[in-house]
């Protein structure tokens, strides 16, 4: 396995194809703000914002231009997307919604806290761009709000009657764990640390299951498995995703075991998860085999693969583990061959079961300028490292 021609390909794949498939198609230069919803040749299809999606684009252009080059046009396009956040994105109490129309009226409640988080990372990041002091303030007023609506993330805005099967999501502790470091120039030593080391025990000890090696999506609030759809629910990217989070706290704690057990989790989700007869990873499963309640169960999706790719080469790079090598061959292979459009640019997102394309859409309401991006970055950042 050559790392220096991976490397060039992540880097190129990145820089010269994805970043400027959004550059050209994703702002909107009369209202603010930018499209995500972008047919296969990047034309706008729908123009409602989503706020976590306006969030992550503000986030990947900073994030551009702190790690790659200060090229004008990167920060520009990351205040084209702040600008309409400060003034539309969130209610007088500074919760984020999670829709607005094109011109910034809000049109969906803020009912999910993963605005928010986004809103943090987006200001926070942009923050070490412009030293702007109101994009610091922004970031961690909403972070402390996240840190204050943490055990009831959905609020009032929550369906399940009271009381009769409370249970808890892995995704707030997973998104935490990264988030808390995306800010940490922003937040008190204590304060990172007390937040790193609660998501990291409840990732790695509250919703790890110890007979199968596997984490779960949903666990009752003392920890304890609950027999129901949610309580079965396995989502292999969410947690493949969250082992590279973790292995990079453990790398910075110097914890090796952590390292490996972040890896063995990986490793094990991948097995589990893996489609023996066309190859890729499924959406959703049950831990018990049982059907899935989630329709799109089998669908093959981008976020998922890359979010794969690099927790296998960060695996790597920490433990030397040649599993990590051997699955990120076989899983670089599958993507590499299903999700990129080499006609009309950027990934697809969405494959059927088989590997074909379902949707030829570049972006929607749950896809735009991030986990491809970013997971080009990554990869290309750890095979250079390699």
């Amino acid at each position: 396995m050559n790392f220096s021609d991976l490397a060039n390909q992540y880097r190129n794949e990145l820089l010269n194809n994805v970043i400027p498939f959004w550059e050209k198609q994703s702002p909107d230069n009369e209202f603010g703000g930018y499209y995500t919803c972008l047919d296969r040749q990047g034309k706008v299809f729908d123009t409602d914002k989503f706020v976590w999606l306006q969030g992550r684009e503000v986030w990947m252009f900073s994030s551009l231009y702190n790690q790659i080059e200060q090229k004008e046009e990167w920060l520009k396009m990351a205040l084209l997307g702040a600008d309409f956040l400060q003034k539309y994105g969130h209610d007088s109490e500074g919760n984020w919604y999670f829709s607005l129309t094109r011109e910034g009226k809000p049109l969906i409640q803020p009912y999910n806290i993963f605005s928010d988080c986004f809103a943090t990372m987006a200001f926070g990041q942009l923050f070490k761009a412009t030293g702007n002091e109101e994009h610091g303030q922004l970031a961690k007023k909403t972070f402390e709000g996240i840190l204050k609506k943490s055990s009831n993330p959905k609020g009032n805005y929550n369906k399940a009657y009271p009381g009769t099967r409370p249970l808890k999501g892995f995704s707030l502790p997973m998104i935490l764990c990264n988030l808390s470091l995306e800010i940490e120039h922003l937040l008190s030593k204590e304060l990172v640390g007390e937040t790193v080391d609660r998501c990291i025990h409840e990732v790695m000890d509250v919703f790890y299951d110890t007979n199968t090696g596997l984490v779960l999506e949903n666990v009752k609030p003392d920890g304890s498995f609950s027999d129901s759809f949610e309580g079965r629910l396995l989502n292999p990217g969410h947690t493949i995703e969250a082992m590279w989070f973790v292995m990079d706290l453990a790398s910075r704690a110097q914890d090796k075991a952590m390292i490996k057990k972040a890896v063995d989790i990986c490793i094990r989700t991948i097995e589990y998860g893996w489609d023996k007869q066309y190859g890729g990873l499924y959406y959703f499963m049950d831990i018990k085999g049982y059907p899935p309640q989630q329709l799109e169960w089998d669908q093959k999706l981008w976020w998922v693969h890359i979010e794969t790719l690099i927790s296998l080469l960060k695996g790597y790079h920490y433990s030397g583990d040649v599993r990590c090598l051997e699955w990120f061959e076989k899983v670089h292979e599958y993507t590499w061959a299903h999700f990129p459009d080499p006609e009309f640019g950027e990934w697809y997102g969405y494959l059927n079961r088989q590997g074909e394309v379902l949707l030829p859409l570049k972006g929607g309401k749950w896809k735009g300028c991030f986990h491809v991006p970013r997971g080009l970055f990554q990869c290309y950042k750890v095979l250079e490292k390699l």
